[in-house]
């Protein structure tokens, strides 16, 4: 059985996207991406970032994607609106950390 990483790794190298486009569209280094393959505890937010740059849906292998409400019903755990503010969120912090570094310089 695969874990997660793994998952993630088969499924972006069968997209035909390049490394190198998957990880400047995530902001990250090709040694992360490698790690993350590696990880076998990958975020979910992470997979799912993946799954839409890859155009690729990760909820068949992923259970934790998933919650089976009856048997021709599945949805989601993951809630849209959560990961868009905590996103909002995790920019504003870098943001103000920037800030602080551009004061502490002059």
């Amino acid at each position: 059985m695969q874990h997660k990483g793994e998952i993630v790794e088969k499924a972006v190298r069968q997209s035909g996207i390049p490394l190198t486009k998957l990880v400047g569209r995530l902001g990250k280094s090709r040694k992360w991406i490698y790690n993350a393959f590696e990880n076998p505890q990958l975020s979910l937010d992470v997979i799912l970032e993946i799954g839409k740059i890859i155009h690729y849906d990760f909820s068949n292998e992923i259970k934790e994607l998933n919650v089976n409400n009856s048997v021709n019903e599945t949805r989601p755990i993951y809630n849209e609106v959560e990961y868009w503010k905590n996103k909002y969120l995790n920019l504003l912090e870098e943001y103000k950390t920037l800030l602080e570094a551009s004061n502490i310089k002059k």
